[in-house]
């Protein structure tokens, strides 16, 4: 079932390890079947580079495994607990890339400094707070899909399609399997820039609202330009 989503999530996730942004077994994609209610999603503990389209697990939308030999990521919980708050999400994409990840680290959101990062996002990338000791110690990976949901409360997810997990690292999302393991590179660049800069002037001035609107716009809603037809 669902061959041919299985085949992109497994593209999805060859594509984190070719870009860098998962090494060893770090790392999954998924994506979901609205209709159907299924998501197709990495195994657990295989490297991005050893997957295969018939090696991809499909669980339902409440966790149960609907086909696979193998065990689902372990994130799955976190997964499912975006795509259940989030309808128009089509996949979410988890890595432990490294400027990303500092910043979730340093539990900081990504300030907004120039137009690359405009081009993407509405505003800052959000982190959350730091979980508490009971939803670590309790159903971590759901709680964690909590935590995020929580930080995002308020925001549009098509104008925010990233957040920071303090001390965890990035996931990101998109209209499918694909776009959120593309948007998991465009994070990563704007995380590196943004540590550039700050680098180089460490209270950098936030950019002009009118320029973040205009370059978001260029690329987003109903009057973008930017590309071709």
């Amino acid at each position: 079932m669902l061959e041919e989503l299985k085949n992109e999530v497994c593209q999805a996730n060859r594509r984190l390890a070719a870009d860098g942004l998962a090494a060893w077994t770090f790392g999954n994609v998924s994506g979901i079947d609205r209709q159907g209610g299924n998501v197709v999603i990495k195994p657990s503990g295989l490297s991005c580079q050893e997957i295969t389209p018939a090696k991809m697990v499909v669980v339902s939308l409440g966790g149960e495994v609907v086909e696979g030999d193998l065990r689902p990521s372990s994130d799955t919980p976190t997964h499912l607990a975006l795509y259940r708050a989030f309808k128009d999400i089509g996949g979410i994409a988890h890595a432990h890339s490294t400027f990303a990840t500092a910043w979730a680290q340093a539990r900081r959101d990504i300030p907004v400094l120039g137009t690359t990062h405009a081009d993407y996002f509405r505003g800052p990338v959000p982190c959350t707070r730091a979980m508490r000791q009971e939803e670590i110690l309790g159903d971590y990976e759901a709680n964690t899909g909590k935590v995020i949901v929580e930080r995002l409360e308020g925001l549009d997810p098509a104008l925010a399609p990233a957040v920071l997990v303090a001390s965890h690292g990035p996931f990101t999302w998109g209209g499918s399997a694909m776009a959120a393991a593309e948007m998991s590179a465009v994070l990563e660049h704007v995380a590196m820039l943004a540590s550039a800069t700050i680098g180089i002037e460490p209270y950098p001035r936030p950019m002009a609202k009118a320029l973040l609107d205009r370059h978001f716009h260029r690329k987003h809603g109903p009057g973008a330009y930017y590309g071709q037809p």
